[in-house]
């Protein structure tokens, strides 16, 4: 019977060992994820300030090649003005197109001053674009590298969970299905330490006291004990001082 009670203990701290293992490759892995959104989050919104520069910069030629049309218009009216003046015959229609062509000549100079800033913009945004264009690209390919990395530190854990997960099935095989239920259940409870060790009359899982005839019946091996306190399967180790 004691022989039974310690192989099953025996596996069942080989089973922890798996689980314990299982849990920390699951948070390593969790990390990468979360690493790679946090590059790729990086990466949007630096595309998204250099989209926004862009339709600035869009904005700005939209006005550039508006003034530049509404230029061209006032031209073709103070040429009409100017062509229509030699031909009238009255001093109220000659002063009427003056007072035209000189309001469309005003009109036409503040445009011209609209478009020397509209150009200055232009130029200022166009050189804010091409900078971050070209940093866009370093930072792509720094992204694309570092993702890369992720990844192949990730696959290589990846496949050790998978054989840490093996493990367990196996050892679990090697269990009373009852016993192995228990474990699960615990572990869940426990981050995935369901095994630990009574010492001193002290559960060393939860470091709370172990009852004395409980703590004499875990020294004796007869059969599995489980802490009163955590649940956790309690084990014996002979080699250590321990009290009764």
């Amino acid at each position: 019977m004691q022989e039974k009670i310690m192989e099953n203990i025996k596996i069942l701290v080989t089973l922890q060992e798996a689980e314990q293992e299982i849990i920390r490759l699951t948070a390593v892995l969790a990390e990468f994820e979360k690493e790679k959104k946090k590059i790729s989050l990086e990466l949007f919104e630096f595309e998204d300030g250099l989209n926004k520069e862009k339709e600035r910069l869009h904005q700005v030629e939209s006005l550039y090649r508006e003034s530049e049309n509404e230029i061209q218009v006032l031209l073709e009216r103070i040429k009409k003005s100017n062509e229509h003046l030699r031909n009238v015959k009255t001093n109220k229609e000659y002063q009427a197109l003056k007072r035209e062509i000189d309001d469309n000549t005003k009109r036409k100079i503040s445009i011209e001053d609209e478009l020397f800033g509209y150009a200055e913009k232009k130029e200022e945004i166009e050189g804010i674009v091409e900078e971050l264009e070209k940093d866009f690209i370093q930072l792509t390919e720094r992204i694309k590298s570092e993702k890369n990395d992720i990844d192949k530190t990730s696959q290589d854990d990846s496949a050790l969970l998978g054989e840490f997960k093996a493990k367990k099935k196996d050892i679990g095989e090697n269990l009373d299905p009852v016993i192995f239920e228990q474990f699960k259940k615990i572990a869940n409870m426990h981050d995935g330490e369901a095994v630990a060790q009574g010492k001193n009359e002290v559960c060393m899982g939860c470091f709370m006291n172990i009852p004395p005839q409980l703590f004499i019946e875990l020294q004796r091996g007869d059969r599995l004990i489980m802490c009163p306190q955590c649940s956790r399967f309690l084990f014996f180790n002979e080699g250590e001082n321990n009290t009764v």
